[in-house]
């Protein structure tokens, strides 16, 4: 059993990541901002906001105090919500290692991994079978952490492309509210495969203009991520998506969420980091002006199946 661990974020994720690394550390610090929360944590032992009915170990520690949550920590954990990333380290184009290692190296000079893969929290924290991707510039370092975090239902690769797998998280969540809108239209599978795959190919151009390597987005972190997202019934996006295509409006739908649907807020910094690579990401933009109310769900599939004919 390793030493200690903190993480930075007490949302599902975090949540079940705490869960399941518990037994494989010495001392997890959880932290929250909601000092409330913590403290019904502590006392309960429960997530009641955020992962309710998953009980959390003894050596898990909540915490809303982020000098005591790193304290002696080995490892840290970020897993706040990507809006949020550089207020807690202390924009919104920069990928979140981006983000980290611009705040942390004004002091020191950081070893950062991403984590990133096909997972819904509840399923982490129900201990069944799931299979992620580390990754880091560093091979020895997303080595030591797999080595680390694995577990009999917890299975880490490594990968050497921090950029491509950040890019496939984050677009994921894009392409799943299209998901969710062609469900919420009573779309059939055909629209949804086409969906998927295109989507899969707009995430790999992305990642590609920016360093990361295409077979990356065929692994885990891209096609695993994006298909889990876009047909899993857990999907926060997707059901953005269903909401969307039934005729409720953003301010509602999220209004009515506890927990951030991601792919909300990452659209608009998606569209405008293709435009500035000079990136074709023709589902994302009609998933932007659906989300600022310049375009109906039923009008932006009927764009998107009009556009002019090209080869695959």
């Amino acid at each position: 059993m390793k030493g200690s661990i903190a993480v930075i974020g007490a949302g599902s994720w975090g949540t079940a990541l705490a869960i399941v690394l518990a037994p494989r550390f010495e001392s997890v610090s959880l932290w929250a901002h909601e000092t409330d929360l913590v403290e019904r944590m502590a006392s309960t032992r429960i997530n009641d906001v955020f992962l309710p009915g998953f009980p959390i170990p003894a050596n898990v520690e909540p915490t809303a105090d982020m000098a005591h949550a790193l304290h002696d920590a080995e490892i840290v954990l970020g897993v706040m919500p990507s809006r949020f990333a550089r207020g807690l380290y202390q924009a919104m184009l920069a990928r979140m290692s981006e983000v980290a290692r611009q705040v942390i190296s004004q002091k020191f000079m950081p070893r950062i991994a991403v984590l990133s893969g096909p997972t819904f929290a509840r399923e982490v924290a129900r201990g069944e079978p799931t299979a992620l991707v580390i990754s880091s510039s560093e091979p020895a370092l997303a080595a030591s952490i797999q080595l680390e975090f694995s577990g009999p239902a917890f299975r880490l690769y490594t990968n050497d492309d921090p950029v491509g797998v950040e890019i496939g998280a984050a677009l994921k969540n894009i392409i799943a509210i299209g998901a969710g809108i062609c469900q919420g239209l009573g779309l059939g599978n055909n629209t949804l495969a086409a969906l998927i795959t295109r989507g899969l190919a707009e995430i790999s151009r992305l990642a590609v203009a920016l360093g990361g390597n295409p077979a990356t987005l065929s692994g885990l972190a891209g096609l695993g991520d994006l298909v889990l997202t876009c047909t899993g019934e857990l999907s926060r996006n997707r059901s953005v998506g269903v909401e969307l295509a039934k005729g409720r409006t953003l301010a509602e739908i999220v209004g009515s969420m506890q927990m951030i649907a991601e792919g909300v807020e990452t659209t608009s910094a998606a569209v405008e980091l293709a435009r500035k690579h000079n990136v074709d990401l023709p589902i994302a933009s009609q998933m932007h002006a659906i989300l600022s109310g310049r375009r109906s769900p039923r009008d932006a599939i009927r764009e998107l199946m009009e556009r002019s004919l090209k080869h695959e």
